[in-house]
C-alpha cells in the first residue's frame, strides 16, 4: 500500500519521498494536479492522499517554518500529533491561485477560519473524496500572513513544479526595488522547506 501526495513543486517532491510514498507534481495547475492523481491511483493500492509542502499563512501568529496540519478528513491525527509535537491543528484551505496579498490573506481568514493556504489541497481531498479514501493536510508556512509577496515570486514556478529562474531574473530586472523582498521570501521558504523532512517522517509514520 502506498500514500499519494499532492505537492506543487519538484523540490517539494524530493523532500517528501520515501519508501512507499509517492509524491505528485501540480506545478499551479489544478486541473493537471487531478489527472496525474487519478493517473497514479490506477497503478496501484493506494491507502490515503496527503496534501504537502510549503503554504502560506492566513492565521497572523505563523511564522515562517511553522507547521499546520488539517486532519478533519482522517481518524490517525494522533500518529501526526505524536511525530509534530509543535503542529498548529486546524483547517487548511486550498485554491487554484497564489494568495499573494496580506489583504487577501487576510480576508480568506475572514471567510474560513483556515490557519494557511494552498494550491494543491483542495484538489487532493476532492479526489480522495471521490475515491473514499482517506486525506491529511500537512504543510508549512512560507510565507506569513501579513507578507505580500513580490512579483518576482509569482513567476517562478513552471507547470511541472521546477523553478523558473529566468521568468524571475526579468522580472526582477524590470523591477529591480523588489529585491529585499524577494530576498526575505526566499528566506522564508528555506525555513519551511528546512522542515519538511520532519513532514516526511511523520507521514512515513501513516504508511
Amino acid at each position: 500500500m502506498t500514500i499519494l501526495i499532492a505537492c506543487g513543486l519538484q523540490r517539494e517532491a524530493k523532500l517528501l519521498a520515501r519508501p512507499g510514498i509517492i509524491p505528485v507534481i501540480g506545478g499551479g495547475d489544478a486541473a493537471g494536479l487531478e489527472r496525474r492523481l487519478e493517473a497514479a491511483l490506477a497503478q496501484g493500492r493506494v491507502r490515503a492522499i496527503v496534501s504537502a509542502g510549503i503554504a502560506g499563512a492566513l492565521d497572523p501568529s505563523l511564522g515562517a517554518g511553522a507547521l499546520v496540519v488539517d486532519a478533519r478528513g482522517w481518524d490517525r491525527a494522533e500518529v501526526v500529533r505524536a511525530a509534530l509535537p509543535d503542529a498548529r491543528f486546524g483547517a487548511i484551505v486550498g485554491q487554484d491561485s497564489i494568495a499573494a496579498s496580506g489583504a487577501q490573506k487576510a480576508a480568506l481568514h475572514t471567510a474560513t477560519g483556515a490557519l494557511a493556504v494552498d494550491m494543491e489541497s483542495h484538489v487532493a481531498a476532492r479526489v480522495a473524496a471521490r475515491h473514499a479514501l482517506p486525506f491529511m493536510a500537512i504543510r508549512a508556512v512560507s510565507d506569513t500572513a501579513n507578507e505580500t509577496l513580490p512579483p518576482a515570486a509569482l513567476v517562478g514556478m513552471n507547470p511541472d513544479g521546477s523553478m523558473a529562474l529566468g521568468r524571475v531574473l526579468r522580472n526582477l530586472a524590470r523591477h529591480p526595488t523588489q529585491l529585499p523582498a524577494l530576498i526575505r521570501t526566499g528566506r522564508s521558504a528555506n525555513a519551511a522547506f528546512g522542515v519538511l523532512d520532519r513532514v516526511a517522517a511523520a507521514i512515513a509514520s501513516l504508511v
